[in-house]
């Protein structure tokens, strides 16, 4: 175990790490922790004075509701007023893992764990660190990723501490997340069921189980509805961004990269550092720029699990735009054009 600026930093094979954390938890205290998503930041979701010092830390606006993390299903029952059909098929499928479900909640959770709505976002992860953590502390624990507001999130320890060290209390470094992107989020409030945000679990393997699927017009949107409620987190304010500026180019791939080139050539003129974040099939055609490869396009889990660092990396690098080649939305491509558009604050070119 180290400190930073005040926060403990416990390697993941540290005996006292869960211990340690999980005391910190039940005493009101907040912990970054990985999911197989990406870093959560964890506090008792059922006190209101320990969910106040998530959104501090982030900084984060107080109507953006928080996902609260269980370690067992039994759980649900002290959490929300009624238990829809489609949890027992959807837990059996999907649990451990990377889907939050919506559902009415119950007055033990407090509103500022719900961001004022009378609906709780619930997941049960599938991470042997964060599953540790909830049956040590015996807590339901709400978090959010674990980044200040804003800015991409948190795929290693390194990443929450560039952002949070000296705002919360510990971290535990288990190495970099699997899938790379936040938890797909799914209502069942209302009929039929409603995708709010797209992630590890697909539309497809959602429709496939359920039948009937509606998708909420904030997933595939191409512009930002600063006026809507936001019904889960991820759907409302500015998101996944780094300092510099970025504009998503989509389309067909061989156009994609032509329009790239160009761009590049303009910015270049103006005397900008320009950066491409490329799939690895169109990645050697950029040569004036400074490249980053997110992965094949035939390999979407490859892709999803890299766009957040090589965001950042950007960033260590001082560069002034991010070109990025846009995607299919099919499978796991929805969840990442969904966090790539909204990285651009829908700055987005279509050729």
């Amino acid at each position: 175990m180290e400190f930073l600026k005040g926060t403990k930093i416990f390697k993941v094979n540290d005996s006292n790490a869960i211990l340690e954390c999980s005391n910190i938890l039940r005493e009101g205290g907040v912990v970054a922790f990985p999911t197989e998503t990406v870093y959560g930041l964890g506090a008792n979701a059922l006190d209101s004075k320990a969910v106040k010092r998530i959104f501090k830390a982030k900084g984060r606006p107080a109507d953006n509701p928080l996902i609260v993390h269980i370690a067992d299903l039994k759980q649900l029952n002290d959490l929300v007023t009624k238990i829809p059909k489609e949890v027992k098929l959807l837990s059996q499928k999907f649990w451990p893992g990377p889907l939050t479900l919506v559902l009415k909640k119950e007055d033990v959770v407090p509103e500022i764990t719900t961001g004022g709505l009378d609906t709780v976002a619930i997941r049960l992860p599938g991470h042997d660190v964060a599953l540790n953590l909830l049956q040590k502390s015996q807590l339901p624990i709400a978090a959010p990723s674990a980044n200040l507001s804003g800015r991409p999130s948190p795929t290693t320890a390194q990443h929450v501490i560039a952002d949070l060290a000296g705002r919360i209390e510990a971290v535990i470094d288990g190495g970099p997340t699997g899938i790379g992107v936040e938890s797909t989020v799914i209502s069942l409030v209302e009929e039929p069921p409603t995708l709010l945000r797209p992630g590890g679990i697909t539309y497809e393997e959602l429709k496939d189980l359920l039948g009937e699927v509606d998708i909420d017009s904030a997933v595939e949107a191409e512009i930002e509805d600063e006026n809507r409620l936001a019904l889960s987190p991820g759907m409302k304010y500015k998101h996944y961004s780094p300092d510099a500026e970025v504009l998503v180019i989509e389309g067909q791939r061989t156009k994609i990269a032509n329009e790239i080139m160009t761009l590049t050539d303009q910015y270049l003129e103006e005397g900008l550092n320009v950066g491409v974040m490329a799939t690895k099939e169109n990645s050697d055609s950029y040569t004036k720029s400074q490249v980053k490869v997110m992965g094949n396009r035939s390999n979407l889990m490859e892709i999803s699990s890299n766009i957040f660092r090589l965001l950042r990396e950007f960033d260590e690098m001082e560069v002034d735009i991010i070109l990025v080649e846009g995607l299919s939305t099919i499978g796991l491509g929805l969840a990442i054009m969904n966090r790539l558009r909204k990285a651009a604050g829908y700055q987005i070119i279509n050729v």
